[in-house]
Order: C-alpha cells, then sequence, then structure tokens
C-alpha cells in the first residue's frame, strides 16, 4: 500500500549519531553515505535482506524512517509497514529502495514461520471445491497479478485488516490494492494526488456513513467532483469493530458506549479485556479480528459495500 502523498525531503539530515532514550530508532541511517564518504568510494550494491520485526529502514523516494511493524500481502504485493518515532505508520512495497543501516537494501520478506490455515478453511462449495473468506471459489494455481491503477481507500488499519482478512484473496485475483486515508478528511487530498479518472478508479469505505454527517458531506463532494471514478459507500458503524458479529465475542449485542467515551475504549471495558492504553487496544482489535473466520461473521451492511466496491474498480475498461 503506496502513499502517493507523502511528501519527499530535500535531501537528508545529518543528525547526531547515538540512540538515547528519546530516540528508540538510533542514528540517522544516511549517516554514512558510501557514495561519497571515504576516498575512491564506489557506488555501493544493494544487498538482499531478510526483514525483521523491529528493524529501521529508510524509504529513499520519501524519506520516511521508521521500525519494521510487519510484512503483509495487499491486492497480490508484499508491503512492509514502518512506524516512526512519533507513531506514524507508512507502507511501501518490498524490493529495492530501501536504506539499512546507512547502506542500500533489497528488502526481502521474512523466513516463512510454522504453517498457518489457509484462508478460507472449513468453507466449501459445490463439489467441495475451496471457497475463499468471502465466499467465492478459490483459486487452486493463481498467478502473481500486476496491481491495477485503481484502488480502494479505507479509513485505517483496522478496516484495511477486516477487508484483507475476508476479502484478501479475491483482491489479489483481481490485483486490487487496498490503501489509507489515516481519515476520511484526508479524502479530497488524496484524491488530488491520484486523479481518479473513469477508468483509474477510486472505490472509498467510510465508516459511520449516514444522513447529514461530516462523513456524507465530504462523499457527496468528492462524487460530485469526479462522477463516474469515485464511488464511495459506507457501513452505518460508528466503527468498523461494530461490524464483527458481536456472537463472536460473546455479546448478545455490542455494547452502548457513552457520549464522550472512545467506542474502543468502551468495548473493550464491556467486555473486560485491557483498554487502559493503544497497546491494550491494538491487541483488543487482534483478538476481535482472530474470532472472524470468514464473511459469515461480519454484518449485511458491510459485506454488500465491499462487494459494491470491488465491482466498481474491477467493472470492464477500469484498470
Amino acid at each position: 500500500m503506496a502513499f502517493p502523498f507523502d511528501t519527499p525531503r530535500a535531501g537528508a539530515s545529518r543528525r547526531a549519531p547515538g540512540p538515547g532514550p528519546a530516540d528508540p530508532y538510533g542514528t540517522d541511517v544516511l549517516r554514512l553515505d558510501p557514495h561519497r564518504d571515504g576516498p575512491g568510494a564506489r557506488r555501493p550494491r544493494s544487498r538482499e535482506v531478510r526483514l525483521e520485526t523491529g528493524m529501521v529502514l529508510e524509504d529513499v523516494q520519501t524519506g520516511f524512517v521508521g521500525a519494521v511493524i510487519r510484512v503483509e500481502t495487499s491486492g497480490g504485493m508484499r508491503i512492509v509497514e514502518l512506524e516512526d518515532r512519533r507513531g506514524r505508520r507508512r507502507s511501501f512495497p518490498l524490493g529495492g529502495g530501501f536504506w539499512l543501516e546507512g547502506r542500500p537494501i533489497v528488502a526481502l520478506p521474512p523466513l516463512p514461520g510454522p504453517a498457518a490455515a489457509a484462508p478460507g478453511d472449513g468453507l466449501t462449495g459445490p463439489g467441495g471445491r475451496r471457497l475463499t473468506n468471502s465466499g467465492s471459489v478459490a483459486v487452486s494455481q493463481r498467478r502473481a497479478r500486476v496491481a491495477r491503477a485503481s484502488r480502494i481507500w479505507v479509513e485505517g488499519r483496522q478496516d484495511a485488516d477486516l477487508v484483507e482478512h475476508v476479502w484478501g484473496d479475491d483482491l489479489a485475483e483481481a490485483g486490487i490494492v487496498v490503501q489509507l486515508l489515516e481519515g476520511v478528511d484526508n479524502l479530497e487530498e488524496v484524491l488530488e494526488v491520484m486523479g481518479p479518472t473513469p477508468d483509474v478508479r477510486a472505490g472509498v469505505l467510510v465508516d459511520h456513513l449516514i444522513e447529514g454527517s461530516k462523513e456524507s458531506r465530504i462523499a457527496g463532494r468528492v462524487q460530485d467532483r469526479w462522477a463516474g471514478a469515485v464511488l464511495v459507500v459506507g457501513h452505518p458503524f460508528v466503527d468498523v469493530w461494530q461490524a464483527v458479529r458481536p456472537a463472536r465475542v460473546g455479546l448478545p449485542s455490542w455494547p452502548e458506549v457513552p457520549r464522550g467515551t472512545d467506542i474502543k475504549h468502551g468495548t473493550l471495558e464491556a467486555l473486560g479485556w485491557p483498554h487502559a492504553s493503544q497497546a491494550d487496544i491494538a491487541q483488543g482489535w487482534r483478538r476481535i479480528l482472530a474470532r472472524v473466520r470468514d464473511y459469515r461473521d461480519l454484518e449485511p451492511a458491510l459485506l454488500g459495500r465491499v462487494e459494491e466496491l470491488i465491482d466498481f474498480v474491477t467493472e470492464p475498461g477500469a484498470r
């Protein structure tokens, strides 16, 4: 998942070397420049490196520096998610274009761990054919596909997690990449950069899209401006957590969180799960997501909207 609205920096800064308590990421990865440092220095060759959680990388194109959070597949592409010292996260395709410890590398996925269950395990269709988590027939020998120019945008990481978990196989087969808005307020700016057209489309999934809301006003503006090129759909839930059927976490219904209380905090408190910190909230979401087996564990109000977006960005003529 690329972030085209990042601003490339105008040259590397020369920060003082040495990590400290306020700098968990250590020294500037460009402190030593093998292109220029040292007499007779020759152009360095990128070495291949298997990524590990916690490695600090710099994306050369944007200058974004962050620690490796995870490596995943999106739309058939392998990407790495980095988190900088301020907690901001960005995702980049694996391959060349990174620096590690002052030298260029080709970022490779981590070595495989123990075998995990395949998506859609337990779902079978007519004739015993395996189905994906979304309920479509799984392709047994899928070829890697180049990503389309059309994209699906979602508000945040947890929305993307859920979409990838249920529709990941379908998206990879179609070559559709899911990208993050980091909030619906950024939608118009993101579309300005992308420049949608009738054949390069943007499908957008918005939380809590109800009549008269801020979200509905933004959706109306962008669909008027990019008519035929942008489709904004939404679900009625305040947070995508509520698109998971509450029975999956042992509740008859999601709790009514009082106004003024963060919905994630309030939900975890009602479940009796840790909820004091952002780490608790992240862990709580992982616990919820782990209980989503396939599309049957999601509410129809979300299922239909995601299917609508996939159809929109894969219609004949869209690329």
